[in-house]
């Protein structure tokens, strides 16, 4: 699985003009499931997501947690994390998890974070979604369960 990971001051998601999510200090997740993933990278991300200290202390320095700050995350779906753009000019999506693995895992992550009392909120698998944020920092950082960025 894939991950990129937003510090925010706060983000919401739209589908066909209605806000389905919004969150104040967290993190916005954009989160995207790769053909070989399975429930195990599912948790390593989640886990990730949660333990992450990019959130500062009061000297200032990124020491805390979102578990610690108490913080929220919103947590959309994104395929195309998995385009690969090395040939042509149309990016290639082939290495994108089917969509009902692929939900059922983006699912599965928003869990295993809110079982550990986080809150989640989420945007609405496979549809076009207006995602709107205020970057903390900035703070963009790149997950992957399957190889070292």
């Amino acid at each position: 699985m894939r991950a990129v990971i937003q510090r925010v001051k706060s983000s919401s998601v739209v589908v066909s003009n209605q806000e389905v999510g919004a969150i104040g200090e967290g993190m916005m997740v954009l989160v995207g499931a790769g053909q070989e993933d399975t429930e195990s990278d599912a948790d390593y991300i989640a886990k990730k997501i949660v333990d992450l200290r990019i959130f500062e202390d009061s000297e200032g320095k990124m020491n805390l947690s979102i578990e610690d700050t108490g913080g929220s995350v919103l947590l959309v779906s994104q395929f195309t994390l998995y385009g690969d753009c090395r040939k042509g000019r149309r990016p290639s999506f082939v290495q994108a998890l089917e969509p009902d693995e692929a939900k059922r895992l983006v699912d599965y992550v928003a869990k295993r974070i809110s079982e550990r009392g986080i809150q989640v909120r989420t945007g609405v698998f496979g549809a076009d979604m207006k995602v709107e944020l205020v970057n903390d920092g900035p703070v963009t950082l790149l997950l992957d369960s399957r190889r070292l960025l």
